[in-house]
């Protein structure tokens, strides 16, 4: 009886040229690279839901005002995965192709570009915050609570984007646990801080961004504490100021602890075609959302909860996707860094059909029991019943969800995001904003989520439409990747 192979192991013979891997080990080493990503993600959803949950039994009112500017978070949010995207996929290329004191330097040149990066986003964020309420088409009573949350949010954002840095580098380098760890480690403090902060401190909505700041805070120490000195492939005492900082510098103060850090024309390029079309397609997709905010905002405070809480609920089913997503990305990232073509393919369908099996699930849980998982996150009937029926519409749409996440981060992986944003942004505003302004007149909130369901079966379609071609896993010669 043979015995099964380590993950370490498993990555090792992955960047082997010489070593042939069997469909067991392949599907192994997805499942291992993607349950902790997975339990990740669902505990980032149960935080959300309890998050929700403390906000609905204080009032209806404060629940939309948090929903109302969401939309815009996960603009900021976006931009942030981005970001993380175009310096942590290099980091997989890196270590696939063995060069692991290349992935510390582009670690490095990700921290320094990373806090001027959060930087202007935090400056953004606190220029929009008064007026985006009123932009959105919110009543009065709501935009004070609404502002106040996400200037919060906004003075967060160097917080939340090292913390996207630092997790999808261990990631992308096979180091899945402790991310993962630490990501549940943010989600239950996140709980405990907001129960303190909204119930304790009595401070509402805006105790709720404070919770989840502090949370923040806490967790990217740690994370970087793992990336930078404990993790041993990464730990920056792998290098030496010699072979890190020119002659010239090694004796100027200052620059030689600043060089390592500085970014580079040829890292920032790459991180640039790998993140920009992905901030592009973030950025107008979640344009599109917050133009479907505002569609829903008139229909009043019920409707934005309901729709606010069974997005928190169908978290649930689509976040195991983005699990295997992660892994998919950091295996397809690697393969293409060690120039094994015949991986990247076998590793993009076996999450694939990983991926979509598990949402299949999820969305015939999320259709049997959607009443049960409202009723925890609210008291309110007329929230519990509209919530519920919109979740049974969109569960049937689960596996093309599912098609088009994993495929995408299949994409991100190979470093070949051009294409696929092109179809995100095509798909989500020529079909799902387009049904929705067409449905919403004579459907209501059922109509805004109906467009979402057709929305998402025709993207995963073509997701998986060009997943059968053969551009998408070009690789250039060896010198190129590095």
């Amino acid at each position: 009886m043979s015995r099964h192979h380590t993950k370490d192991e498993l990555l090792g013979m992955l960047s082997r040229e010489d070593c042939e891997m069997t469909l067991q080990q392949k599907l192994r080493l997805t499942v291992i690279l993607s349950l902790p990503a997975i339990i990740a993600q669902l505990s980032s959803i149960v935080m959300q839901m309890i998050d929700a949950a403390m906000l609905g039994h204080l009032s209806t009112d404060e629940a939309a005002a948090v929903g109302l500017v969401s939309t815009t978070i996960w603009l900021f949010g976006g931009l942030t995965s981005a970001f993380a995207a175009g310096f942590s996929v290099q980091v997989a290329h890196r270590v696939g192709a063995k060069d692991l004191q290349g992935a510390r330097t582009v670690i490095r040149q990700g921290i320094l570009s990373g806090l001027v990066f959060s930087l202007i986003l935090m400056l953004i964020g606190l220029g929009i915050a008064p007026g985006l309420p009123h932009w959105l088409g919110a009543d009065d009573v709501i935009c004070a609570d609404a502002t106040a949350y996400f200037n919060i949010f906004a003075c967060g954002m160097p917080l939340i984007v090292l913390n996207s840095l630092a997790a999808g580098s261990l990631r992308c380098s096979g180091n899945v646990k402790v991310p993962s760890m630490l990501m549940v480690m943010m989600c239950t403090l996140d709980i405990i801080f907001n129960y303190v902060f909204i119930f304790q401190c009595g401070m509402g909505t805006a105790g709720a961004a404070y919770g989840t700041i502090v949370a923040y805070f806490v967790t990217v120490l740690c994370m970087l504490y793992s990336l930078i000195v404990k993790d041993k492939a990464l730990r920056f005492s792998n290098d030496t100021t010699e072979t890190l900082v020119p002659r010239e510098y090694q004796e100027k103060g200052v620059w030689r602890t600043l060089y390592p850090y500085l970014p580079t024309w040829k890292t920032l390029k790459k991180a640039g075609f790998i993140g920009i079309p992905i901030s592009m397609e973030r950025g107008i997709m979640c344009t599109a959302q917050i133009t479907i905010s505002s569609i829903i905002a008139p229909l009043g405070s019920i409707a934005i909860a309901a729709n606010t809480f069974a997005i928190n609920v169908e978290s649930l089913c689509y976040m195991p996707g983005h699990g295997v997503a992660d892994a998919a990305t950091t295996l397809v990232g690697q393969s293409k860094g060690a120039q094994r073509r015949d991986l990247m393919h076998s590793f993009a369908w076996i999450s694939m059909a990983l991926g979509m099996g598990i949402m299949a699930f999820m969305g015939l849980v999320m259709w049997v029991f959607a009443p049960e998982m409202m009723a925890l996150i609210t008291p309110d009937t007329d929230v519990i019943k509209l919530g519920s029926e919109i979740l049974r519409i969109e569960a049937w749409a689960e596996p093309g969800f599912a098609a088009a996440i994993v495929a995408n981060a299949v994409f991100v992986g190979a470093g070949k995001t051009v294409v696929p944003s092109i179809m995100n942004l095509c798909s989500i505003w020529g079909v799902r904003v387009t049904l929705t302004s067409v449905f919403v007149y004579s459907m209501g909130l059922h109509g805004v989520w109906l467009a979402m369901a057709i929305e998402l079966c025709v993207r995963g379609t073509i997701f998986i439409i060009r997943l059968c071609t053969k551009g998408w896993s070009s690789i250039k010669d060896k010198s190129n990747t590095q």
